[in-house]
């Protein structure tokens, strides 16, 4: 006899767990989502979530020096894994210790789980010591903010945090929690699934139908100019090789944001490399000449378009993106498309494929497009002095672009994005929506603990450097192998090029050293501080480099050698990053080398 009786697929069933602490559940919570690492600062209202801690045998717990490195170490770690990464910290300054990281990665959508301890919830509202209400004061930095107010809600509110930070546009979500909480003995349920009722599939998730986007390819048929502009939700999105495939359907060429570095590989034919203050004048260009200009996962923030009025103001714009509050947000759109980007990109494809598209004859546009190229590469002049530009060119030819690069923020982050050639999605990690000096070198860590095998560097400068050197110490403690540059000009380089441009080179407390006597490669023992030292204190092996003839050997032990280690590269301060456009102007006024 014929079976015909289905197999009944039951939903997957809550877990009661064994009797145990608020701070227990916790870690067994993190546990159940994969966390392997926790970037955790202790203190007196985290004391019970750490003592959890150290009776995982899943979860290595890496003590930052500050708990900021903390957080920008998680923050490395989730950007280049594309998962959530939790840092940790006690209540009151451990707490605030942690909002410009968390404002950071709200910023550049990635997701992070930032876990605080509270005071006793009978304190709570009374200025008691060290209370802060990190809850409220995060609110317009985060996804989402907990405060755990009842032990059975932990379990659910972890799991429930992880989904919401990861799905969608990602981004951070806190959760703040009660040190009764913590010590409450309870038989905890950890459920299977989230139920969050508004937050589903069609939000988080949303894909566009292909009678919504087959209006893009027709548009596509009657351009003369189009270009794609792409940003991160390319890569959080995990949609680098449907980017690809759709462009070289179309042979459509393609412009990055920063946040997009390696999304689409720096030299292929077709790539205009990145674009906006400091980018690549062909792509600058080419977008503002544009008659159409397709906007895939970016939100026109003010480093792209300058005067906005001005940008690509011939061009009929499409803007695909998951977070649909972005639409007409910063530039009004003809085409505003909701729709997870990988989705959107692929059903694109495949459109075009079954149907009669046409790919567009753009001969003479990209040939346009090769001669700006051509005409104005990324360039500078080799003078007496090593400069910051062949450093990290230089650094590119060692590795062959083998490695995973991170920065600070100023002429150090332009530059490398600018002379390292990024053709691999995750591997420019740099703080671009919020700049945030200090970022470089816990980012670094991160990305070294989440990928041990590959080659991690941070080029930093030596301003950015000094706000979070502490970190040194968790990397010679940690053994964490990542290498730091210091590309040392003495000076808060980026704001120096705007004194000099907009301020007569007065000096607004911009130089590091003494304004009397200034360090330098021509002054070498003014230079102040002795960075070698810094990192030999901290047990950190380290070397200058002031002559040009040693910076390739030193560069290459750096590499070589087995733990982290310190480059300091002495050069001069007098480099300006060009191509440049002026806040608030058009792509067709940039600044250009020769001028």
């Amino acid at each position: 006899m014929k079976n015909t009786e289905k197999t009944i697929a039951f939903p997957k069933q809550d877990e009661i767990g064994p009797e145990m602490k608020g701070a227990d559940v916790m870690v067994a919570a993190l546990e159940r989502e994969g966390v392997e690492v926790v970037y955790a600062y202790p203190g007196g209202a985290s004391l019970e979530l750490h003592q959890a801690l150290t009776k995982s045998k899943q979860i290595r717990t890496i003590l930052p020096r500050f708990e900021q490195g903390g957080g920008f170490m998680a923050h490395g770690h989730a950007r280049v894994t594309g998962k959530p990464a939790v840092c940790m910290a006690t209540s009151g300054p451990g707490a605030t210790n942690l909002v410009t990281c968390i404002a950071d990665a709200f910023m550049d959508s990635i997701p992070l789980i930032a876990i605080t301890g509270q005071v006793y919830q009978q304190f709570i509202g009374k200025a008691a010591f060290q209370e802060t209400d990190f809850y409220g004061m995060t609110l317009p930095i985060v996804k989402h903010s907990y405060l755990v107010l009842d032990k059975e809600d932990l379990p659910r509110i972890i799991k429930e945090a992880f989904h919401i930070a990861s799905t969608g546009r990602p981004g951070p979500v806190v959760i703040d929690i009660p040190k009764d909480i913590q010590q409450a003995v309870f038989k905890p349920t950890f459920p299977a699934q989230v139920d969050l009722p508004g937050y589903n599939e069609d939000v988080t998730a949303p894909q566009a139908s292909d009678e919504v986007l087959a209006p893009v390819l027709d548009l596509i048929t009657q351009a003369e100019r189009p270009v794609l502009y792409v940003g991160g939700g390319i890569i959080s999105g995990e949609a680098h090789k449907e980017l690809r495939e759709f462009a070289e359907l179309t042979g459509i060429p393609v412009a990055s944001t920063l946040m997009g570095l390696g999304a689409f590989d720096a030299e292929h034919p077709l790539s205009l490399y990145w674009f906006g203050m400091h980018g690549t004048v062909a792509g600058n260009w080419a977008v503002c000449d544009s008659d159409l200009l397709i906007c895939a996962g970016a939100r026109f923030d003010d480093r792209i378009t300058g005067k906005v009025d001005k940008f690509a103001p011939d061009a009929k714009i499409v803007h695909i993106d998951i977070d649909v509050s972005e639409h007409n947000k910063n530039k009004r759109v003809a085409l505003p498309i909701h729709s997870d980007v990988k989705h959107a990109l692929a059903r694109l494809s495949a459109i075009a494929k079954q149907t009669k598209f046409k790919k567009p004859d753009l001969s003479k546009w990209l040939a346009t497009c090769d001669q700006w190229k051509a005409e104005h590469p990324f360039c500078y002049e080799k003078g007496e002095h090593i400069t910051q530009q062949e450093a990290i060119e230089t650094l590119y030819d060692i590795t062959k672009g083998d490695a995973i690069i991170t920065t600070g923020v100023g002429q150090h982050q332009m530059w490398a994005a600018q002379f390292f050639k990024f053709r691999e999605p995750r591997t420019y990690i740099s703080s671009l929506g919020l700049g945030t000096m200090g970022f470089g070198l816990p980012a670094a860590l991160g990305v070294k603990v989440a990928c041990p095998d590959r080659l991690v560097i941070n080029i930093d400068g030596d301003g950015c450097f000094l706000m979070n050197v502490q970190e040194l110490g968790t990397a010679k403690i940690e053994q964490i192998n990542a290498k730091s540059i210091i590309l040392n000009n003495q000076h808060l380089g980026m704001v120096v090029q705007w004194e000099d441009l907009m301020y007569d080179s007065v000096r607004g407390q911009t130089i590091l050293c003494d304004k009397d006597d200034i360090g330098g490669p021509d002054n070498v023992d003014a230079l102040y501080p002795d960075f070698v030292k810094i990192a030999e204190g901290f047990g950190v092996a380290g070397r200058r480099v002031i002559k040009r003839e040693e910076l390739r050997e030193a560069l290459e032990e750096m590499i070589a050698h087995d733990g982290p280690y310190v480059l300091e590269i002495v050069v001069p301060y007098t480099e300006h990053v060009l191509p440049m456009i002026k806040q608030g102007l058009s792509a067709k006024e940039i600044i250009l080398p020769t001028e």
